[in-house]
């Protein structure tokens, strides 16, 4: 009986393979589709004279963030590298090659994040190395603390508080690193020109609020492959996931809504802000406990954007550091709320843990982000001069306009 068996798991272990190997490619190309959401989202929300340099710097951080995350990255989070033969690495139809890919689309969040914030005044290149050591050092060593269990943190949280830091898809490893390591970029870029006339503050108004529109669009699209094939493999894929993420986005939408007085810019990213928030508990809150975690992070959101835009010389042009680095941390507490048995979700969360979790993570961000870009503002200088500013990153660094006057 073993002997005729064993053919049978043979087949059944490749299909599983297979099936596991094709699910998180799926996973890894919505991901990688959600960078066009991040840029249409800043295309839509600068200046027109802005337009080229949004679309050219998020591909190009792309490609940056595949580089330094292939090369340096992997190895900081997990211990693996890709110096091997090509036969060695296809083993097992390749699943630890797609799985890369998709932790790679994930990393090179971290820069698109960053970029709505210092949109319209950074200089190209010295970004571009920014990009290459955040992704490359800085985002991949608190990434190996929470997903891979490096120097012994995790154990600590379980043998201490009796559960380890949960964050599912993100919302404090990939989104609040990555909203406040723009932070750090934003004041050290400063304000553009133009934000204060008078001594008030003045906001310039979008571009183009349909493009704004469809980048959100892409990215709550994209998001449903952020969040559910975090699972990575087929056996561990959950509907509850796919639930509370969709019950997040709703609760952002209608506080955003509400609390954005009929604004398009706040009522679409306010679904974005509920997505952020939904992340890290997603897979353990009941689906009310995700509606309002999601609606806090829609109000959050808008609030707090309002007042940064109107009362301080923080000029986040996205406003990605309060929605995705307080939303973000918001999220990884929210999951130590929400996931507990005695509110509806599944339980095996410490809200200690997630507390401590999160402020670690805004430490390493702080830290790092502090390191790079102080480093690179020392040595090259990251913003462009008041010259080309006034004319536009498109005609600036690129040398053409988005429209064609002719």
């Amino acid at each position: 009986m073993s002997e005729s068996s064993s053919p049978v798991q043979g087949v059944v272990q490749v299909l599983t393979q297979s099936s596991d190997t094709l699910f998180l490619l799926l996973g890894a190309i919505m991901v990688f589709l959600m960078h066009a959401g991040f840029a249409f989202l800043e295309v839509g929300t600068v200046r027109r004279k802005n337009q080229v340099n949004a679309l050219v710097k998020i591909l190009a951080d792309f490609g940056v963030s595949a580089l330094a995350y292939f090369f340096i990255g992997y190895w900081v989070a997990y211990g693996g590298h890709f110096f091997s033969s090509a036969e060695t690495l296809s083993q097992g139809n390749g699943y630890e090659l797609v799985k890369f890919f998709f932790l790679m689309t994930f990393a090179a969040a971290i820069p698109a994040i960053v970029s709505g914030g210092i949109a319209e005044r950074a200089r190209f290149y010295p970004i571009l190395i920014a990009t290459f050591l955040t992704v490359g050092l800085v985002y991949p060593f608190f990434e190996g603390i929470v997903w891979n269990g490096n120097f012994g943190i995790q154990a600590w949280f379980e043998n201490s508080f009796g559960a380890g830091f949960h964050d599912f898809a993100g919302s404090v490893v990939v989104h609040g690193v990555g909203g406040w390591i723009a932070l750090i970029a934003v004041i050290f870029l400063g304000m553009r020109k133009g934000r204060v006339r008078a001594g008030k503050h003045t906001n310039f108004a979008p571009s183009n609020i349909p493009f704004l529109a469809l980048g959100a669009w892409i990215l709550c699209v994209g998001w449903f492959g952020f969040n559910v094939m975090s699972a990575q493999s087929l056996d561990g894929i959950s509907g509850l996931v796919a639930l509370n993420s969709l019950m997040a986005m709703v609760g952002g939408i209608v506080v955003a809504l509400i609390a954005g007085k009929n604004d398009p810019g706040f009522i679409h990213n306010g679904p974005l802000a509920g997505l952020v928030a939904i992340c890290a508990g997603s897979d353990l809150m009941h689906p009310i406990g995700a509606l309002i975690t999601g609606g806090f992070a829609g109000g959050l959101f808008v609030y707090l954007f309002t007042y940064l835009q109107n009362n301080t010389t923080i000029d986040d042009v996205l406003g990605v550091w309060p929605l995705h680095g307080i939303c973000g941390a918001w999220g990884g507490v929210a999951a130590g709320i929400f996931g507990q048995t005695a509110l509806g979700g599944l339980g095996g969360v410490s809200l200690t843990v997630q507390f401590l979790g999160t402020v670690l993570g805004i430490t390493v961000a702080v830290i790092g982000a502090v390191f790079v870009y102080g480093l690179l503002h020392k040595l090259t200088g990251l913003r462009l001069s008041e010259e080309d500013e006034f004319l536009g990153a498109d005609l600036a660094i690129h040398k053409i306009s988005s429209i064609n006057e002719d």
